[in-house]
């Protein structure tokens, strides 16, 4: 018999998508990519030297299970330099991944029947998680006017004794917009003396407009979870860490021991590379993501799709298609099967993510250029049918 938790488990809409998409190319159909939010750009080379020159060395077994002293002083050290707030290496745990960090934080917050707050829209793993650990998730719905901002009253509104955690996510998957740094420290006192603060950093550095911030300039009652995935082109390496409240970390220790015994040896010193060494070739990457975002917005909008509030962050923009659809999944997998373009669902995010699409411009312009000339033609052939 299959355990309950793989067979309540929902699929993730993205990667449905992404997989029938490399089907169809499989099959010979061309398809421009606008669903994954994966870079496309290739790992910095003094990334991949690092990791080269640490295979020579022998640097190919275990390390302690927290990760490598020297990751973690520089994982503190960045921490400083960029947000001017002081993190004990002790309380940094390095990851085979974000997703690993999430999970082990989750694990070692919940027990059965203990309380997440999560947004709807928000990244759709969230609930899944949490639930998979025995936990329930609580969605807060955010608005599009609002540029999917956490309105902290409505948080209130919704806490009980069994709530354990809040997570943030900024700037987010799946709308691309910063969390306001007063909505942030208003979280953080509110949950001074009862709830934690998750904060999925993930996306940090990769801003446009504004300036991101750590949960931990407000409160040290929170976890962070960060990686190398998204800003450094690393999805592949599988390198992520968490930073704990210090009463969690030999919890968290012991879980990491159990179940996942180290993130990978040589992959760690990928990491002090990409932390110490990879400013210029960020900053292109930065800056190329920011004109792929002022091309596709505009063109959005004259497609008839809604982004009342344009994103600050990540590389996603959640885009209103109502006008179009209520129905979101099927209109993904109709732009696909007709017109070759792979889009996420936005239900993919929640029920209050219904009736948008996520579009993500981590491709090459000239393939969203293409993506958006296929769109027009098809919705253009598509009215004319209705």
């Amino acid at each position: 018999m299959i355990a309950r938790r793989g067979k309540q488990i929902p699929p993730f809409l993205v990667m449905e998508v992404l997989e029938k998409a490399l089907q169809m190319e499989r099959e010979g159909r061309e398809i421009v990519h606008m669903e994954v939010g994966e870079p496309d750009f290739d790992t910095p080379a003094c990334v991949k030297e690092a990791a080269c020159r640490a295979m020579l060395q022998g640097m190919t077994h275990y390390t302690d299970s927290r990760g490598l002293p020297e990751l973690r002083e520089a994982i503190s050290r960045h921490y400083l330099k960029k947000y001017n707030v002081e993190v004990d290496p002790d309380r940094i745990i390095v990851t085979s991944g974000s997703s690993p960090a999430l999970l082990l934080v989750f694990a070692s917050l919940l027990d059965p029947g203990d309380q997440v707050i999560v947004s709807d829209p928000g990244y759709a793993c969230y609930p899944n998680m949490v639930e998979f650990v025995d936990g329930e998730p609580v969605a807060v719905p955010v608005h599009e006017e609002e540029g999917f901002q956490y309105r902290p009253a409505d948080i209130s509104r919704r806490l009980t004794s069994r709530t354990k955690a809040v997570v943030i996510n900024s700037p987010s998957n799946p709308t691309g917009n910063l969390l306001g740094p007063e909505v942030m420290e208003e979280i953080a006192e509110m949950g001074r003396d009862s709830f934690y603060v998750v904060s999925d950093e993930i996306y940090h550095g990769l801003v446009y407009e504004g300036r991101e911030h750590t949960i931990l300039e407000f409160t040290d009652r929170a976890f962070v979870v960060n990686g190398f995935s998204k800003l450094y082109a690393m999805t592949g390496w599988r390198l992520g860490y968490l930073i704990a409240p210090p009463e969690f970390v030999r919890p968290i220790q012991k879980m990491q021991q159990n179940l996942f015994i180290s993130a990978n040896s040589f992959v760690q010193q990928a990491g002090i590379a990409a932390l110490t060494g990879c400013d210029d070739e960020v900053a292109h990457m930065v800056r190329t993501y920011d004109e792929r975002r002022r091309f596709l917005l505009p063109r959005l909008r004259e497609l008839g799709f809604g982004v009342a509030v344009e994103p600050q962050g990540a590389f996603y923009i959640l885009a209103n298609a109502r006008r179009f659809t209520d129905d979101s999944y099927s209109f993904a997998m109709e732009l696909l099967e007709e017109a070759g373009v792979a889009v996420t669902p936005g239900i993919d995010f929640g029920k209050n993510g219904e009736g948008y699409i996520r579009f993500s411009y981590a491709n090459r312009l000239e393939n969203l250029a293409r993506g958006v000339e296929r769109l027009a033609e098809h919705l253009s052939t598509r009215k004319k049918k209705g």
